[in-house]
């Protein structure tokens, strides 16, 4: 009897165990804010953190490993994909197509595990209103528009015009903080990352129905877009200035 009772226990905690959800943290950021570098440390220090791989329209550049950074396929097969509803999300940035695979997410989140994607604003909102319970967005801003743009254009791998329409699209990606859960300052890349691997921790804490420890709960709620919004604001209007031909000192930043 007793037996019987401890084997329907243990099957009990399995399932209540399969039914918690798993954690989507949706990490977006303008071009050159920093959202690869601080989602590659992320999946470094975390070794359950899944990264999910994109399929996108857009050529493959040096260095780049399908399968590895993305799934590169021909706009035929992502439109065979989009006819068979194989996207939990996809949109079009800089003139190229982005996806989600719907079956590796959906798979993965079921399981309970925690799954990072690196997408845009468009990605982000389609995301959180597909998993609103998995689902955290965390936005990576820049110090100010003037130091992104100093980024952009001191890498020297893009021609000026490129340049130009990542700034442009920047404008469009700072304009969208709002719907976003948590915002990150990259002004220096060691508090940057410890500010997103708190949130990750206590997000992860809230779908495994775990308490956090205090520091990071604090430091979680410091990033939270109520408390950072003010801060979004300047960079957002440092941007707008910019776009109006306001000179902007090139080393500008916003203090936290």
């Amino acid at each position: 009897m007793s037996q019987e009772r401890s084997s329907g226990d243990a099957e009990q905690k399995s399932a209540e165990h399969s039914a918690r959800p798993g954690l989507l943290l949706v990490v977006s950021s303008p071009s050159g804010a920093g959202k690869t570098t601080l989602s590659r440390r992320l999946l470094k220090t975390h070794a359950e953190l899944r990264f999910s791989v994109s399929y996108t329209t857009r050529p493959q550049r040096r260095g780049e490993q399908n399968g590895i950074d993305y799934y590169f396929v021909s706009d035929e097969e992502f439109d065979r994909m989009i006819a068979a509803d194989a996207f939990a999300e996809w949109c079009w940035v800089h003139g190229r197509r982005y996806g989600t695979a719907l079956s590796a997410v959906g798979s993965a989140l079921d399981a309970g595990q925690q799954v990072l994607l690196d997408v845009d604003y468009q990605g982000a909102a389609k995301l959180a209103a597909r998993f609103p319970i998995e689902a955290r967005l965390v936005f990576i801003l820049p110090p100010s528009f003037a130091v992104l743009a100093e980024r952009l254009r001191g890498r020297g791998t893009d021609a000026a015009t490129i340049v130009e329409q990542r700034l442009h699209k920047a404008r469009e990606e700072l304009r969208q903080y709002s719907q976003y859960d948590y915002l990150v300052m990259n002004s220096d890349v060691d508090r940057a990352f410890g500010e997103l691997d708190a949130i990750f921790l206590v997000e992860q804490a809230r779908v495994q129905g775990t308490v956090p420890a205090q520091a990071l709960a604090d430091l979680a709620g410091q990033c939270r877009l109520q408390a950072r919004a003010a801060l979004a604001k300047e960079v957002l209007a440092s941007a707008e200035r910019e776009a109006l031909g306001v000179e902007l000192p090139a080393a500008c930043s916003v203090d936290q």
